[in-house]
């Protein structure tokens, strides 16, 4: 293999595909990026088994192949590289690397031994802007579980069906379920996808794309953005029935300037956070709630305007599931819904159903 291209576009390709090679693995391919060089251009892929990205850039190919190099010092390399034209050349086991005056040079693993990916996956598909895909992922994902006892919570239940999309994700303390419309849809989907897939495919979009793609077939899902392309594994097994976790009515319900529910918690929880349980009491009664938080350093407690709507109610919250809730959100006004003390807070918009939060209470001594 041999070939001269611009290092500012070799860099922002590795940067994009480095994303997926793997950190703990003990097969060292799925370390490495695969640098496949063909016709008038070079194709860059990597993948940990679970999720892979591909990125094709323009070279100049003077001899075609394949070669694999460790992904994390290739790409902390090539990133000193952005301002020189790059020329890559293989021998025998090394990779050599020149830009202007200077030589280097890289140990590399043989391309046959990379794993096979499968690109082919277009049997279901549904159509969306590309800022609304990344508005959904923004909302639900900071509800998915980080550890592995229930792997299926580590992603987002996403359901198209009727011409919208809703993206639903919990971790047992909270959740989180957006819809958005669709702009096409070839046929019903119901998958499980990866948080940490998502959240990349948001890293991918740019302001630039108007709409994107989101193929699904069997246990895989592709999504492509100009020359990127992520494939991933999907989760297999059964999502958490949701219609069985959101209560069907409301004894107290509250409207309530959101971005003044907003601050009022960001600045309760700057105390609240120094304590290990993190927990804010609000205290509705009348047109006013209360938000406190009251730890050994010292106490906080702030009243906001509300419009009340059924019984008065005192809930313990913890801070930071109720702040990530109320920044995720660009509504002016929210309704906020209760039935006591010890039953879960929901969020929804003041009009409408585009957004649904929940969130469990923090039971307290007091």
């Amino acid at each position: 293999m041999k070939i001269v291209c611009e290092g500012v576009e070799l860099s922002d390709a590795v940067m994009k595909v480095v994303k997926a090679c793997s950190t703990k693995t003990t097969n060292p391919i799925l370390e490495t990026i695969k640098i496949a060089a063909e016709n008038d251009g070079v194709t860059l892929l990597a993948t940990d088994g679970e999720i892979a990205i591909e990125k094709k850039i323009k070279a100049e190919v003077l001899e075609e192949g394949a070669v694999c190099v460790p992904g994390k010092y290739f790409s902390d390399f090539i990133k000193k590289l952005e301002n020189v034209q790059i020329e890559m050349s293989t021998d025998a086991e090394k990779l050599n690397i020149r830009y202007g005056e200077a030589d280097s040079c890289i140990q590399v693993l043989s391309a046959e031994d990379f794993p096979a990916i499968e690109m082919n996956i277009e049997e279901t598909r549904f159509g969306i802007p590309a800022k609304d895909l990344k508005e959904l992922i923004a909302k639900t994902t900071f509800c998915c579980a980080q550890d592995d006892s229930r792997p299926v919570l580590k992603g987002c239940l996403i359901e198209a069906k009727e011409g919208v999309v809703t993206f639903t994700a919990l971790d047992g303390y909270r959740m989180a379920v957006v819809k958005k419309n669709l702009s096409s849809m070839s046929g019903d989907i119901r998958i499980i996808c990866p948080a940490r897939t998502l959240n990349e495919i948001a890293r991918m979009i740019s302001a630039e794309e108007e709409e994107l793609n989101v193929y699904v077939q069997k246990n895989m899902l592709l999504v492509k953005v100009e020359d990127t392309v992520l494939t991933s594994r999907l989760y297999e097994g059964e999502f958490i029935n949701v219609s069985n976790i959101v209560p069907k009515s409301f004894s107290t319900e509250i409207l309530v300037n959101k971005a003044l529910f907003a601050e009022s918690v960001d600045r309760a929880s700057v105390l609240a956070r120094t304590d290990k349980n993190s927990i804010l009491t609000f205290d509705i009664r009348e047109n006013t709630m209360s938000v406190t938080s009251n730890t050994s350093l010292g106490r906080v407690d702030e009243s906001v305007k509300i419009l009340l709507e059924g019984k008065d109610v005192t809930i313990a919250l913890n801070s930071k599931y109720i702040g990530e809730c109320l920044s995720s959100v660009s509504e002016e006004t929210v309704r906020a819904c209760f039935n006591g003390p010890v039953s879960p807070c929901v969020i929804v918009p003041a009009e409408g159903e585009s957004f649904l939060y929940l969130i469990l209470p923090v039971r307290t001594t007091a």
